[in-house]
C-alpha cells in the first residue's frame, strides 16, 4: 500500500530511533522536502550504532542464519565462551525465535535470502558518499588491505567457499588468497600463528559512533529536531495523521512515521501488523593500545572476532548473544574475545581494555531486515538488520525515503515487507 493511497506527500514525519538507520532516513527525507522529528529513549548512537567494528562490507553482507550456525550444536551455545551463545534460561519468546532461526539456517534458504541482499547492497557504499558529499563532515575509510586471517589454509576453506556462495547470488566481492607472511607484510599485528589469510578488495569501514554523532549534525543544521531521552510510548493511526505519544509529553501529530527503534521495533510496531519477531542478538567490543595501528581492519572468521583501527587505539568486537537487550555487560563474553584474540594478534595489549561495550543488534528469524509499510499507509518500519545496520543503514534510509514520499516501493525493498 502506498502512502499517497491515504493522501498528499507527508511534509512532517516523526522517526523513533536515533540510530544510523533512523538518521539516516531523517537525512533522506530532508533531502526531499520533509520536515523531520527524531526521538530517542537515550541518545544518538547509544544503542547497537556506537560500538561495534564500523565496517563497511556490502560485499559480506549476508543473511546471519547459515548452515555453520547449525554446526556449534546445543553443547557449544551453552557456553559463555562460544561465539554463538544462547543462555540456558532462555524464554519461551527466545526459543520460537531460535526455532525459526535454525528453519532458516538451510543452505537453500541462506541463497534465496542472500539473493534479496544484493539489490540494497549494491547501494550501500553510494549512499554513504550521498551522506559525505550532501553535508555529512564524517569520512569512510577506504580498507586497502582488508585482511580476514586464519591459522591454516584449512581452516581458511570455510570462507573461500562462502565467498563462492556470495558470488553465485549475484554479490560482487574480489578477494585473493595469501599466506600467513604476506598477510604479516601487510598487517604486522597479525601474530605468527596466522599461516593463511583472505585479502578482500573494496570495503571500507567508519568510527561509527563519531559518523552517526555527525549525520544527528548535520539533520539539526538542516532544520531537523532530535529529541533524545524521549521514549515514544505509542503510535495512533488517525485520520490524515499519526499522533506520537511520548514520556515526556502529550501526543503531536504527524503526517508519517517511522519505527526505527532497532531491537524495540516490534513493541510499537506490532499494532501495526508487523508480527516478525525481533530478537536482541548482542555483540561486545572494547579498545586496546597497540604497537602498530592496523592500516585496515583485521577479521578472524573461525573466532568471529573483528578488529577496526580507530585513531590510536584498536576496536576488538564479537560475539552473538542471544539475550535479553536491558541484560547487564556479562564480563565472560569480554574474556572469551580476549582469548580468542590473544594469540592472533602481536603487539596489541588485552589487558590495557577501555570502552567495553555491549550493544543489541535487531536479528530477525529470516536474516532479512523489514523496512517498509506497515498495515497503516502512514506508518513505516526500518529495522532488523542484524548485523549490516551500519553498512545497509544509508541505503535503508535513502530507499524509505523515497516510498515515503513517492508513494512507490524500491524493487530494492520487495523482500523486505515488515508484513511477511
Amino acid at each position: 500500500m502506498a502512502l499517497n493511497a491515504a493522501g498528499p506527500s507527508p511534509r512532517r514525519v516523526a522517526v523513533v530511533g536515533a540510530g544510523m538507520i533512523g538518521l539516516s532516513t531523517a537525512w533522506f527525507l530532508q533531502e526531499r522536502g520533509v520536515e523531520v522529528t527524531v526521538y530517542d529513549r537515550r541518545d544518538v548512537a547509544a544503542g547497537a550504532s556506537w560500538g561495534n567494528a564500523g565496517w563497511l562490507t556490502p560485499g559480506l553482507a549476508t543473511p546471519l542464519p547459515e548452515p555453520a550456525v547449525l554446526a556449534y550444536g546445543l553443547r557449544a551455545v551453552l557456553s559463555p565462551s562460544s561465539p554463538v551463545y544462547v543462555p540456558p534460561s532462555a524464554s519461551p519468546r527466545l526459543l520460537r525465535f531460535l526455532a525459526g532461526f535454525a528453519r532458516n539456517s538451510t543452505a537453500a534458504r541462506w541463497r534465496r535470502a542472500m539473493e534479496s541482499l544484493v539489490p540494497i547492497n549494491g547501494r550501500a557504499l553510494p549512499s554513504f558518499d550521498a551522506l559525505t558529499s550532501g553535508g555529512v563532515r564524517a569520512e569512510t575509510i577506504e580498507a586497502g588491505s582488508f585482511l580476514a586471517a586464519y591459522r591454516t589454509a584449512a581452516e581458511r576453506r570455510v570462507l573461500l567457499e562462502e565467498i563462492e556462495h556470495i558470488r553465485a547470488a549475484g554479490q560482487e566481492l574480489e578477494f585473493e588468497a595469501l599466506t600467513g607472511d604476506r598477510a604479516r607484510e601487510l598487517e604486522p599485528c597479525l601474530s605468527g600463528e596466522v599461516g593463511a589469510a583472505i585479502l578482500l578488495r573494496g570495503q571500507r569501514y567508519i568510527d561509527p559512533g563519531r559518523f552517526v554523532h555527525a549525520l544527528a549534525d548535520s539533520v539539526r543544521d538542516r532544520g531537523g529536531k532530535i529529541r533524545t531521552g524521549e521514549a515514544v510510548d505509542g503510535l495512533r493511526d488517525e485520520a490524515g495523521g499519526v499522533a506520537v505519544r511520548t514520556s515526556g509529553a502529550g501526543p503531536e501529530r504527524y503526517d508519517a512515521a517511522v519505527i526505527a527503534s532497532g531491537v524495540w521495533l516490534g513493541e510499537l510496531a506490532g499494532r501495526f501488523g508487523v508480527r516478525a519477531l525481533v530478537q536482541a542478538g548482542r555483540g561486545y567490543s572494547f579498545s586496546v593500545p597497540v604497537d602498530r595501528v592496523p592500516g585496515a581492519p583485521v577479521y578472524f572468521p573461525a573466532q568471529r572476532v573483528a578488529c577496526t583501527p580507530l585513531g590510536d587505539r584498536l576496536r576488538v568486537a564479537g560475539m552473538m548473544e542471544f539475550r535479553r537487550p536491558e541484560a547487564p555487560l556479562d564480563g565472560r563474553r569480554i574474556r572469551a574475545i580476549v582469548e580468542a584474540a590473544r594469540p592472533l594478534l602481536r603487539g596489541a595489549d588485552l589487558d590495557e581494555r577501555r570502552d567495553e561495550w555491549v550493544g543489541s543488534r535487531p536479528c530477525t528469524r529470516d536474516g532479512l531486515p523489514l523496512i517498509g509499510v506497515t498495515r497503516s499507509p502512514r506508518v513505516f518500519a526500518a529495522g532488523g538488520h542484524g548485523m549490516w545496520g551500519i553498512t545497509l543503514g544509508p541505503a535503508t534510509g535513502r530507499l524509505l525515503s523515497e516510498m515515503i514520499v513517492t508513494g512507490r516501493r524500491p524493487a530494492e525493498l520487495d523482500p523486505f515487507d515488515p508484513l511477511r
